[in-house]
């Protein structure tokens, strides 16, 4: 009989447990001292890394121990061995098998999307035919023979986990908005309105993202699964939502459209909440700011922090907002402000956030790539010299980024109105990004955290 090991199921409850550790400890510190301990922060996050290191090293040695990983037998193909629609649809220099994974690189004798549709057809139900770059060679076919069965891929979606997820995070974030208004809801429950505002905007602005990147998923024929929201019981009340894709992108073009859709489609709804948010919002008098001492981050929201926002609050509150001057923003106004936060973080073009499957469709897999480690390590850099609060959002980014998944036709460039649609969108990134100009300070009369 085989012998089948697995990874214990507790392994990745302790690995999530390590990973909110440092966010937990945040939480409970008590308020003004945070910079006495940031020693200890920095102790227990390196504990964290630690203890997950040596977990994915032991998951790695339980698959090892139970033949998991595969041992390396490349061998070279003959001419006889290798596919007639292989050869009719490319000049192979190089064929090689290893695993049941076939490898057959060249130049292609006919456009990308035509020999994808070839080998898809003389392939279908056996093996899922994939077409790369190649630094050498010109291209290479990838034959991956399918591991699972076309019934688990098409399993049809359970509906009340989705609802449920939902109900949970709309529970968590309107007590996290009512919190946010100095309401504790499990001792004053008939005030639960007030966290109303934040919780609908929030979940408003989530959901359209991720139904964006759902129906441009559907469009494109990609088996896909509605959003999974994620409640959490403190802080902002949840950790955003997701959807999973269950079969690859076509092409390069159907990757971009995927990805370019949840943030547009999010800022649909986070423009408009923070301009009608801001209505509702106090400006603050320097006296104000100095009294508060920065003890809150809703007590003195610097407007300066961003060019988007900047240029936002001023067009709603006009001669309001002088230099010097900071907002408390409203419940929906902050809800808006994190719509451009989460649109920021998902626009990196790091590994598969959205923003690093556009720069993948736009420049390919060797520029994507170098744009996605550039990128990644300027977030750390940002966070060490320039604000320390982006440190927590890195370590996010750093581990559920990883590498993006290639299109099946990773060759065909994305059409010119796309590209100019990508540059728009990271045009975007970088108004949210970039603090307002020192040339713009006294012309806006918006104060600047970076003086």
């Amino acid at each position: 009989m085989e012998k089948k090991t697995t990874t214990p199921g507790w392994y990745s409850l302790l690995f999530v447990l390590c990973l909110l550790m440092p966010v937990l400890f945040l939480l409970t510190m008590p308020g003004g001292t945070m910079m006495g301990s940031i020693f200890w922060f920095w102790l227990i996050l390196l504990l964290c890394f630690w203890m997950m290191g040596s977990m994915v090293a032991a998951a790695g040695e339980c698959e090892g121990e139970a033949g998991v990983r595969p041992s390396h037998q490349l061998r070279m193909l003959s001419v006889d061995e290798q596919p007639s629609v292989i050869r009719r649809v490319m000049d192979v220099r190089l064929a090689t098998e290893n695993q049941g994974v076939s490898v057959f690189r060249g130049p292609l004798l006919e456009p990308a999307d035509q020999a994808l549709n070839d080998l898809q057809t003389e392939f279908e139900g056996r093996n899922l035919p994939l077409i790369q770059e190649d630094d050498e060679l010109g291209n290479s076919i990838i034959l991956m023979p399918l591991v699972a069965e076309q019934a688990v891929l098409e399993k049809p979606t359970r509906p009340w986990i989705h609802w449920l997820l939902f109900g949970l995070t709309f529970l968590t974030t309107t007590w996290a908005g009512a919190m946010h208004q100095g309401v504790n809801l499990l001792q004053e429950p008939g005030s639960f309105t007030v966290g109303l505002p934040y919780s609908i905007g929030l979940l408003l602005i989530l959901g359209v993202h991720e139904l964006g990147h759902y129906f441009m998923a559907k469009h494109h024929k990609i088996n896909v699964t509605p959003p999974f929201f994620i409640p959490v019981p403190f802080a902002l009340g949840t950790f955003g939502a997701f959807i999973q894709m269950k079969s690859p992108t076509e092409n390069r073009r159907s990757l971009f459209d995927v990805a370019v859709a949840g943030p547009l489609a999010g800022l649909v709804i986070a423009i408009p909440a923070l301009l009608i948010g801001l209505q509702n919002s106090q400006v603050l008098p320097p006296s104000a700011v100095v009294a508060d001492g920065g003890q809150s981050f809703m007590h003195g929201t610097s407007v300066g922090s961003s060019m988007l926002f900047a240029l936002i609050s001023k067009a709603v509150l006009g001669e309001e907002l002088q230099h010097g001057y900071m907002l408390q923003l409203s419940s929906l106004a902050f809800a808006g402000w994190l719509g451009l936060l989460v649109t920021a973080l998902n626009l990196l073009p790091i590994g598969q956030l959205d923003g690093g499957h556009m720069a993948r469709a736009m420049f390919g897999r060797r520029i994507g790539e170098t744009i996605s480690n550039v990128a990644m390590w300027s977030l750390f850099l940002l966070a060490i010299f320039v604000w320390p609060g982006l440190m927590l959002w890195a370590i996010v980014v750093f581990f559920i980024a990883g590498r993006g998944t290639p299109p099946l036709n990773d060759i065909t460039p994305i059409s010119t109105g796309r590209r100019w649609i990508g540059y728009a969108t990271f045009l975007i990134l970088a108004l949210i990004l970039i603090p307002l100009p020192h040339a713009f300070w006294q012309a806006a009369e918006i104060y600047c955290p970076y003086l």
